[in-house]
């Protein structure tokens, strides 16, 4: 297994374990905390727009510049790699 095989997986567990340690409390919290009911009726009674106004607008622009950053950086670290001679 190759260094940076191993410190890849190293960082993967640590992510996970980190992740499960933050989201595990806070499932717990909120299931008994009332806090599902609450989104569930929050999301029954709604009220329903018709179209793609202007809230949609604006998220389709935050989506479309999240993708163009994330493009953004790999074509960055793609140019930044020299290639072995």
């Amino acid at each position: 297994m190759s260094a940076v095989m191993k410190w890849w997986s190293r960082v993967a567990a640590a992510v996970t374990g980190l992740t499960l340690t933050l989201v595990v409390p806070v499932h717990a919290w909120a299931a008994s905390n009332g806090v599902a009911d609450v989104a569930t009726e929050a999301v029954r009674y709604r009220r329903r727009r018709g179209g793609f106004g202007f809230v949609g607008l604006l998220g389709g622009l935050c989506c479309l510049f999240v993708v163009a950053a994330i493009l953004l950086v790999i074509l960055l670290v793609r140019r930044g790699r020299r290639r072995p001679e």
